[in-house]
């Protein structure tokens, strides 16, 4: 059965400009970084994108690698939008990256053009499109000149197989270098994917000044940090969460006794503000001014619909951030 989306969907999301670009992201987008893979159930996949878009998330970023198995995470995707998202296409904003581990050989990892093509090539293939609306480079490679890996992104966008282009995980400098080389190319820099959260704020060493100077898009990723700025963790570790997975990103020994203290002081001020602990650290994220989009994880619908709800909440007193402040230093 073709999946036939509310009507009202639009109605209660936010849509956020990507710093001074014409596009608009929402302000909460899906990450099918974990639990789209070929290990996960598919037909709990497919609710979660069915729930999301709904909801009025029209963004869904995934990477070449995301599973596992790598790269299926992009099929299960292309599955769900060949049955049932084709004709909502113009509609949504579809994103993929390409930098880490892929095949094997010395043309399957790093910033070299010949990977990122060959890699977006793929995803495309994958997901049966013919264009994603944003194609990143999904980390800084220090063995490829940052001219060669922005070409990559330049070819990438002139060749009509990504709208805009992006970066991940890079360093202020490194970014105020790309920003550079991809203006002399007419390729603008669209957005930066940085991880960002309470408990990990890199972003806030330089980086975010010059986004906000170039005027650079932000978008968030990790902002519940794996979990930890949830109430998950806070009777031990439950047998279906991330850090109980063998396949996981998070591993047991980072959820420390410090961390766990600290999430249980910011929960007691999420109760005061009506909110849960991940309400509260999604709202602190987006009052970043840089940060345009918060990239959520969902395991099941419950998630994305608490995760929503947060939108009703998002600022904070004086007293508040204070007391934020207080807690994390």
């Amino acid at each position: 059965m073709t999946f036939l989306a509310s009507q009202g969907r639009y109605k209660n999301m936010t849509y956020n400009r990507v710093g001074k670009s014409g596009l608009k992201l929402p302000a909460l987008s899906l990450g099918l970084w974990h639990n789209f893979g070929s290990v996960d159930n598919f037909e709990n996949a497919k609710s979660l994108i069915f729930r999301a878009f709904d909801a009025g998330i029209t963004h869904f970023d995934l990477a070449n690698n995301y599973g596992p198995q790598p790269g299926s995470a992009e099929e299960n995707f292309g599955r769900i939008v060949q049955q049932h998202l084709n004709h909502y296409r113009d509609e949504i904003i579809i994103s993929t990256k390409a930098g880490y581990p892929m095949w094997n050989g010395p043309y399957g990892d790093g910033g070299s053009r010949k990977y990122l093509i060959a890699s977006l090539d793929q995803s495309l293939k994958r997901m049966g499109l013919d264009y994603v609306d944003i194609f990143y480079s999904h980390r800084f490679d220090p063995d490829t000149p940052l001219e060669e890996t922005m070409m990559a992104l330049d070819q990438a966008v002139r060749s009509g197989k990504a709208l805009y282009a992006g970066i991940s995980n890079y360093g202020p400098k490194q970014t105020q270098k790309a920003i550079e080389i991809l203006t002399d190319f007419g390729t603008p820099l669209l957005i930066h994917q940085h991880k960002y959260s309470m408990f990990v704020r890199e972003l806030e060493n330089g980086t975010q000044e010059v986004l906000a100077k170039n005027g650079i898009g932000c978008i968030a990723f990790s902002p519940l940090a794996q979990g930890m700025l949830t109430d998950k963790y806070f009777d031990g570790i439950p047998e279906n969460s991330r850090a109980a997975k063998v396949t996981g990103y998070l591993q047991t020994d980072s959820i420390t006794k410090d961390l766990l203290e600290k999430a249980k002081k910011l929960s007691d001020l999420a109760g005061y503000r009506n909110q849960s602990l991940a309400q509260m650290a999604l709202a602190w994220v987006l009052n970043n001014p840089v940060v345009d989009s918060v990239l959520i994880g969902a395991s099941n619908v419950r998630q994305i619909e608490e995760n929503i709800e947060m939108l009703k909440n998002v600022n904070f007193s004086d007293d508040e951030k204070a007391t934020i402040k207080q807690i994390l230093e």
